[in-house]
């Protein structure tokens, strides 16, 4: 196995589990509704997506609101997980 393919599978694992996070994020915070922040669950999903939603604020241009910016960042980490698992086919031959 190459060190290549071992990366770009290392690095389409943290993107899904970035995008789960951020899925999970919304759904608790759909049913939790008002009380999301008090909701242990929503908040170690907000912990494990930070780092994604931190990027995506500082990709993006400042006319886009804090409010859509997760939408954003899970848009942006889906495109890149479709991408780096192209990137692991073509690496596979």
């Amino acid at each position: 196995m190459s060190i290549e393919l071992f990366v770009a599978g290392v690095l389409r694992a943290v993107v899904e589990v970035a995008l789960l996070c951020l899925l999970g994020q919304g759904l608790v915070g759909l049913l939790a509704g008002a009380s999301r922040a008090k909701n242990p669950v929503y908040a170690l999903f907000a912990i494990v997506a930070r780092p994604a939603i931190r990027a995506t604020r500082f990709i993006t241009p400042r006319v886009i609101i804090d409010k859509h910016i997760p939408y954003v960042a899970f848009f942006a980490l889906f495109w890149l997980w479709i991408a780096l698992a192209w990137v692991k086919r073509a690496l596979t031959g």
